[in-house]
């Protein structure tokens, strides 16, 4: 059975202060808008909102949501806010959502095996895109995409053509980007090694300015002494 959500509207005035005093309460403040029907201010468990989004599915979830005075809706967590120095809950966004209408959603891409060119090559791993962004109905939305790695060899490459498709669902990246691909270590440390070179020759340019004012200034105290002799 879905997770059932119960929001609690909110009154009066919407504004920091009122949604401070929400959070004291041990409570969210939430929006749920979507379906063609007005935004509603709500509050929410922000345990059971947690609980959603470290689940497989994550934000991906689909559940019922009930605001008192309205019927149950499928919905999906589209947006939220942490606070960044304890890392709390401290907004949600909820979407109303049709079970028979097209969302686009991002996927995690989860990679399996060990690819040859790490193992024997010794090449390493680069996950260039970690999520993907998919069309579909909210019944035939995948918790993650399993892609299998353990075949690609030094210097291979997994593209978004090469992950496993279907008719329920459609990618909407370009189909030549690239998931992820083994490279080689020279590879890997070769920007570094740039950075470090542009970094040199930035910090050489002054020196080389710095020796031709001592040969200016001699080259200037010697023209009064040629003019002397004249």
């Amino acid at each position: 059975m879905p997770e059932v959500v119960i929001a609690k509207p909110r009154v009066g005035k919407f504004n920091k202060n009122a949604a401070r005093r929400v959070r004291v309460a041990g409570k969210i403040p939430a929006v749920l808008y979507g379906s063609g029907l007005d935004p509603v201010a709500v509050e929410v468990d922000p345990k059971q909102i947690s609980r959603i989004l470290f689940s497989e599915a994550g934000h991906n979830t689909i559940f019922d949501v009930e605001v008192a005075g309205s019927p149950a809706a499928k919905a999906m967590i589209v947006d939220w806010q942490r606070e960044p120095i304890k890392d709390q809950l401290i907004h949600i966004d909820l979407k109303r959502i049709a079970l028979d209408k097209l969302l686009k959603v991002s996927v995690r891409v989860k990679l399996v095996g060990t690819p040859i060119g790490v193992k024997t090559q010794g090449g390493i791993l680069d996950q260039v895109l970690r999520e993907v962004e998919v069309e579909c109905l909210p019944a035939d939305i995948p918790s993650h995409i399993d892609v299998d790695i353990s075949g690609l060899e030094l210097h291979g490459v997994i593209r978004v053509s090469g992950l496993p498709h279907s008719d329920k669902i459609k990618y909407l990246n370009a189909e030549d980007a690239t998931v992820a691909h083994v490279v080689s270590i020279r590879e890997e440390a070769a920007p570094a090694a740039d950075a470090v070179a542009a970094a040199a020759g930035a910090t050489a340019e002054p020196e080389v300015a710095k020796k031709g004012k001592p040969e200016d200034a001699a080259a200037a105290a010697k023209k009064p002494e040629g003019g002397a002799k004249k």
